[in-house]
């Protein structure tokens, strides 16, 4: 995968030559190029903002060195449009399923905006040349791009094969099934008065996946109510059931449906 930001604040993906994602570069699994919006400036300020019309507090990034950029970025030759992924708060929500989704691309482009944004002919034009996709890392407000990028390229990267060492650590991963992951624990089985869960110290493979798997169930009911709405509960198995009933869930018509008047977590 080839993978291209531009930003005005290029030494703020530095983070991106670290750990395992710098090490999928370095392997040649990950191509990543951070780009500069000012070298596309023509003025001697290197201006990339102005006011906005109509007024109003903040300015505007300018359409044209926008356009510089992603026209170099583009490819030379008809086919699949590359990605082009604008951090915003006005996006479609990014999640794990969206981040499956991207690591299946050949490239994706991020345009990391500033100040009130970019100017949005600049959206309108590019759509000749990119299949763009606005994406929210949340409902909160940044100051740029550049945050959300960073957490993006992340999540998308370790999904490339080889770039996770063991790729069953991918398998049970929190929001890989709809569900939070379970608690985990490791050595020494007694730390300041906390003790692992025997269970985990039987041996038992089949009755610690189970109890995994209904740890799941409750930390997203505690947590995450508002996963459970959306979980395919259609083929769950009795001792999945129970434990949702314990938590006050029933399945109705394939979904889980927290009980009024219940335990339901809140």
């Amino acid at each position: 995968m080839r993978i291209d930001v531009v930003s005005i604040f290029p030494e703020y993906l530095a983070p991106l030559e670290l750990s395992l994602i710098g090490k999928a570069r370095q392997d040649g699994l990950l191509e990543l190029n951070v780009h500069d919006l000012r070298s596309f400036t023509t003025d001697k300020h290197r201006t990339v903002d102005d006011t906005p019309y109509g007024g109003g507090a903040g300015m505007v990034m300018k359409p044209e060195p926008w356009a510089q950029a992603l026209e170099s970025l583009a490819p030379a030759h008809e086919g699949a449009k590359p990605v082009l992924i604008v951090p915003s708060p006005a996006g479609q929500r990014f999640n794990q399923a969206l981040a499956y989704e991207l690591a299946e691309e050949e490239q994706l482009v991020f345009a990391c905006g500033r100040y009130e944004g970019i100017d949005e002919r600049v959206m309108d034009w590019a759509r000749d040349h990119f299949t763009v996709r606005p994406v929210s890392l949340g409902d909160y407000v940044l100051n740029g791009g550049e945050v959300a990028v960073l957490a993006m390229v992340e999540a998308i990267g370790r999904l490339l094969p080889g770039v996770v060492g063991n790729p069953e650590s991918l398998i049970e991963e929190s929001h890989s099934d709809g569900l939070l992951e379970y608690p985990v624990y490791t050595k020494p089985s007694s730390w300041r008065n906390h003790d692992v869960p025997e269970i985990l110290l039987s041996g038992n493979h089949g009755k610690i996946a189970q109890w995994r798997r209904h740890e799941q169930f409750r930390r997203t009911a505690e947590r995450r109510p508002d996963l459970l709405a959306d979980f395919d509960a259609g083929a769950l198995s009795r001792a999945d059931r129970n434990a949702l009933t314990e938590l006050g869930y029933d399945v109705v018509d394939g979904r889980l449906q927290a009980r009024r008047g219940g335990d339901a977590a809140n």
